[in-house]
């Protein structure tokens, strides 16, 4: 059953109408969007670079590919593949996050391996983007902001050509027990404040927490990479959950 037969869906822990969610998103990260990459640091304590890059070595961005990454907002991930020659789709919701991004792209150091690099404002849960267009489709940190998950996902399956991979990597429950109970307070007691301190905005950052907490569990959400359609899915943990890389294929 679609997600979208549902009358109200979560805004982290409320039950919003479903253009609510999408409206209150997006303030969401335009309030955030010129700190963003600033209390990613600061919340991660610099963990996120090394994520991401393990992230894109599991991608295997090759030259003159063409890959959509949704939800690329800032270019954290782009830019890795960019510089593996792949030529890269950045897409977005929030114009806002895409406008740092482009800015960044201003200042990156190109040389003739460097693949191209396009920003574009785009829903996920409905691209503009023609069937069978990229070799591989990449999302980190933000298909749980994402309404309607099973649509994106269908999307996703439709971009990619046959042979193409989809890689998602999404923060997570760990099963870490001891770990699991300080990084809840962690959550829930510091990334607000922190989010208010750096950012100037604890509520934002708060919601965030709140989208962590009501993300599918990790099993749960392969089963709904494999039922838009693609196969050999799986997923691998960092921090005991906390953080997992989703990859599928499509044949």
């Amino acid at each position: 059953m679609s997600e979208s037969t549902n009358e109200t869906v979560s805004f982290g822990y409320e039950q919003v109408a479903p253009e609510e969610k999408t409206r209150r998103v997006g303030e969401v990260f335009t309030s955030v969007a010129r700190k963003y990459d600033v209390m990613n640091d600061a919340m991660s304590l610099g963990m996120h670079r090394g994520w991401k890059d393990r992230f894109v070595k599991r991608v295997k961005p090759q030259p003159g590919e063409a890959i959509l990454d949704m939800a690329g907002g800032t270019g954290d991930i782009a830019f890795r593949m960019a510089d593996r020659g792949a030529n890269v789709t950045v897409a977005d919701i929030n114009q806002d996050m895409l406008d740092v991004g482009a800015e960044r792209a201003l200042d990156r150091r190109e040389t003739e391996e460097t693949g191209s690099l396009v920003f574009t404002c785009q829903n996920a849960e409905e691209v503009s983007f023609a069937s069978n267009a990229f070799d591989a489709y990449t999302i980190v940190f933000g298909i749980r902001n994402v309404t309607y998950k099973d649509k994106a996902l269908a999307e996703a399956y439709r971009v990619l050509r046959p042979g193409g991979r989809f890689f998602c990597m999404e923060f997570s429950t760990s099963e870490w027990s001891g770990f699991k109970q300080v990084y809840d307070v962690y959550s829930d007691a510091l990334l607000p404040r922190m989010g208010q301190v750096i950012a100037g905005d604890a509520d934002s950052y708060r919601y965030l927490v709140e989208s962590i907490r009501k993300f599918p569990k990790m099993d749960e959400f392969e089963s709904m990479i494999r039922a838009a359609g693609f196969v050999n899915t799986k997923y691998e943990t960092i921090l005991g959950g906390a953080v997992a890389i989703h990859s599928g294929w499509k044949v």
